[in-house]
């Protein structure tokens, strides 16, 4: 117990150190994660030998797959329903082809470029098709599209270019056997219950009891969590699409879904995304990056390829066109994940591993950069650019007397 608790604060010690780093360059924290894990995973493998960060230790291969559960949950649950109806013809074609233009063009590039064998190009697509919700979302927020129907449909977009990497990783990697046939009906049987019994439970439990929905929804994704590691997939599959039953339930409090993304970012993910850092093999990207370059303008440039002129029947300006383009381009989290399951079950390579992850950084980095220092459409933003989060700080934050801050809430959580 000892030895887990001396690891535990060398995690958290690094994830200290991120956020510090995260607050000062104004990158995303989960980027600046992953790169600190990079970093101490190659000083401890040199160092003080091969496992001795403790990445493979069992309890905290647990707490990283929380992590990623919970945030892939979260992902799903934060997106708006009322975007998805008011532009759901945008959302659907430009998130559709955001994701299979890469995934094929990718694949492509892997298998005849790179010479990879046929399930690790597929990997490959699957990896780098994604577009990250959580650096686009971020920007949003700092920018204030957020509050237009410009940044909305850009999110929109975003969650039904991820949908299709969700499933394409299930369809192509899970073993079809009949536990995997067992694992859908269960899906199917427990999604359609769980708007009606998860509105009983708060009808009837919350704010009298501590914390009963963040147990209900941890229950509801370990449980299926289970049955999909049972069946051969992933536990981040049914997460996603439990996130979308319950973005209703969800938008119907914001206090609540703020303080489950506390619980995740501040305890999971770290976990999650320095652990999936330290697996990268920073000697084999060195050694070969014209691998990386190959594989980041194959993600970029079939992106752009494939969505400028589709973006350009709904938003005809050229600055808004390249700023929707250049921000669905971007990746990081389910591109991490969906590298992470391909490593983990034998599909990938340790050195394609690396290779993924690192062009999932570069995805995540590149394309933001120049799209708001090039393409940031600012006559599109609204006259007043505060974020949503910074008006509910002040609608809900008091402070006592002696200055401290204070957020009064429900009883319950």
């Amino acid at each position: 117990m000892e030895s887990a608790f001396a690891i535990a604060a060398l995690w958290m010690g690094l994830a200290v150190v991120a956020t510090s780093f995260s607050n000062h360059l104004r990158i995303s924290v989960a980027l600046i994660e992953i790169c600190i894990g990079i970093t101490a995973g190659f000083v401890a493998d040199r160092y003080f030998g091969e496992g001795s960060l403790g990445g493979d230790l069992p309890w905290l291969r647990f707490l990283a797959g929380t992590g990623a559960v919970l945030l892939t949950f979260l992902a799903g649950a934060e997106l708006e329903p009322a975007v998805l109806r008011k532009k759901w013809k945008e959302v659907s074609v430009v998130g559709l082809i955001g994701f299979v233009a890469p995934f094929l063009g990718c694949a492509a590039v892997a298998h005849f470029a790179l010479g990879w064998d046929v399930r690790a190009s597929w990997l490959a697509g699957v990896a780098l098709s994604t577009t990250s919700m959580a650096v686009v979302y971020a920007v949003m927020l700092e920018t204030g599209f957020n509050q237009t129907d410009f940044g909305k449909g850009i999110l929109g977009a975003c969650f039904i270019n991820d949908l299709g990497t969700v499933l394409a990783l299930g369809i192509l990697f899970a073993p079809f056997t009949y536990k995997t046939f067992l694992f859908i009906g269960a899906c199917v049987a427990v999604m359609a219950a769980l708007p009606f019994v998860t509105s009983r439970l708060i009808s009837l439990y919350a704010f009298r009891t501590a914390a009963i929905r963040t147990k209900w929804v941890l229950f509801v994704l370990f449980g299926l969590g289970a049955l999909a590691l049972w069946s051969g997939s992933e536990a981040v599959l049914p997460a996603y699409l439990v996130g979308m039953i319950l973005a209703g339930v969800a938008a119907e409090d914001h206090h609540w879904i703020r303080r489950l993304r506390t619980l995740t970012v501040g305890l999971l993910t770290p976990f999650y995304f320095i652990r999936a850092g330290s697996l990268v093999s920073l000697p084999a990207v060195v050694g070969a990056p014209i691998v990386f370059v190959i594989l980041l303008a194959g993600k970029v440039v079939s992106k752009i390829f494939g969505l400028y002129p589709v973006i350009g029947r709904f938003h005809e300006e050229t600055k808004a066109r390249w700023y929707y383009t250049l921000m669905m381009s971007t990746g990081l989290t389910f591109g991490t994940i969906s590298a992470l399951y391909g490593y983990s079950h034998g599909i990938v390579t340790r050195d394609q591993y690396s290779f993924l992850v690192a062009v999932v950084i570069g995805s995540a980095v590149v394309p933001t950069m120049i799209a708001n220092y090039a393409f940031l459409p600012r006559h599109l933003l609204p006259g007043e650019t505060v974020a949503d989060e910074e008006l509910e700080e002040l609608e809900k934050i008091s402070w006592d007397d002696n200055g401290e801050e204070s957020s009064p809430g429900p009883a319950e959580e």
